[in-house]
């Protein structure tokens, strides 16, 4: 197997469009929008609540919109689909910039989350997943560094053009849209046929399912239960990351000088993830991916010092590293790759439901009295219990594709 700098350099066209629709990607994501959260909600005179019942709706009408509008990465061609979503996210950024009315605003954000969050990353997802079968979690690891790197940049962006004006970071951001129309379109111009790999060599025999098909299997829902708990867990306990230090006494800060460490073990676990996946199939890897998350919450549920919050953020780093290429590479390695942007697209919602009903299930409970730490350790048991029930289904998934594979 070719070491990872061969591997990028074989295929450095398809990568270098995959890692580029998941920067893009990054104009549409909760960690950019929400640096004009305070901005947004004071021109608007919108409450906390009122901006984030506004986001929510957004967000979830998107998600749902996805259902429908995912499967095009399996009728058109790469280019098409690219050259329509960054337009439309360039639209979405020009609205935001523009927006004075509060139906704009809610327009602005239903077109930023469906085209950016949503679109831009189930694209770049399938289309690794589909070019690329003994090497996708190398190729899926290479794509998805395109939102680390976002997630590292644009903050410093964002900083330097908002000292004016707010706006102005809008407007820029749809010029870089805009410019970035050719060079995605053409680095992901052409499409190889569905399983094929980018390098021309023979996939692996597997069953193409339909998505109603997918919807049917039993193991669908159980690999979707296991591959949606880092979207759950990390919403709700960064969400509550305040109630939780205020009632251990601890720095309204330290969560935040914590995600340096977060940020270093995810690139690090993606990193070494794409490679395991490669080497002992992303199905293999699912039973054990959340074990880190799962030590790390019973850490920080039990454990009063503050030291507690640097596990919990390293171990979570670990497993949110190793979903990603999981994430990507387990769904056409189970279901084949021929209608893997519909099957793809209804797992995103199911990742942006659990995402947004996370947060609100866990404060209403709060106001109902339960004790928050206590609920930290059940997300940890819920982990545990997980990767157990995966260590069974995944094993009778394989059995069951082998049986396919003879016939």
């Amino acid at each position: 197997m070719p070491t990872y700098l061969d591997f990028v350099h074989a295929n450095r066209r398809r990568l270098s469009g995959g890692f580029l629709l998941f920067f893009l990607s990054s104009f549409g994501q909760t960690f950019f929008i929400s640096f004009f959260a305070d901005d947004i909600r004071a021109e608007h005179g919108l409450s906390h609540g009122e901006f984030g019942a506004l986001f929510m709706v957004a967000t979830l009408v998107g998600a749902l919109s996805l259902t429908r509008l995912g499967a095009v990465v399996d009728r058109y061609r790469a280019s098409t689909v690219v050259l329509v979503a960054i337009g439309a996210l360039v639209l979405g950024a020009v609205t935001m910039a523009l927006a004075t009315h509060l139906l704009l605003l809610l327009l602005a954000l239903f077109v930023l989350r469906l085209f950016g969050q949503g679109m831009l990353a189930h694209t770049s997802f399938t289309l690794m997943g589909r070019w690329f079968d003994r090497e996708r979690g190398r190729a899926t690891t290479v794509a998805t560094l395109g939102l680390n790197t976002g997630e590292a940049l644009l903050p410093l962006v964002v900083v330097v053009v908002t000292v004016t004006e707010w706006r102005q970071a809008w407007w820029l951001a749809a010029v870089a849209l805009l410019l970035s129309l050719w060079p995605a379109a053409s680095l992901l111009g052409d499409r190889p046929g569905p399983g094929a790999r980018a390098d021309g060599s023979p996939p692996r025999s597997v069953r193409h399912w339909t998505r109603g098909e997918a919807l049917r299997d039993p193991y669908f829902p159980l690999l979707a239960a296991a591959l949606a708990a880092p979207a759950l867990i990390g919403n709700t306990v960064f969400f509550h990351q305040l109630y939780l230090g205020g009632l251990r006494g601890w720095d309204s800060a330290l969560f935040a000088s914590a995600f340096t460490v977060y940020a270093a073990a995810t690139v690090g676990a993606n990193l070494v993830g794409g490679h395991l996946v490669d080497r002992f199939t992303a199905l293999r890897m699912v039973p054990v991916y959340l074990l880190p998350l799962g030590c790390g919450l019973l850490v920080l549920a039990a454990v009063g010092q503050s030291w507690s919050v640097f596990v919990f953020m390293a171990l979570y780093g670990v497993t949110n590293g190793l979903s990603l290429t999981v994430f990507g590479a387990v769904w056409p390695e189970v279901y084949g790759v021929r209608h893997l942007g519909g099957i793809r697209s209804v797992v995103t919602v199911v990742l942006v439901f659990v995402s947004a009903a996370g947060p609100g299930a866990a404060g209403l409970l709060i106001d109902a009295g339960v004790s928050y730490p206590g609920q930290v350790a059940v997300l940890g048991g819920y982990c545990l219990a997980a990767s157990a029930v995966m260590v069974g289904a995944t094993g009778a998934v394989r059995a069951r594709a082998r049986t396919w594979s003879a016939q």
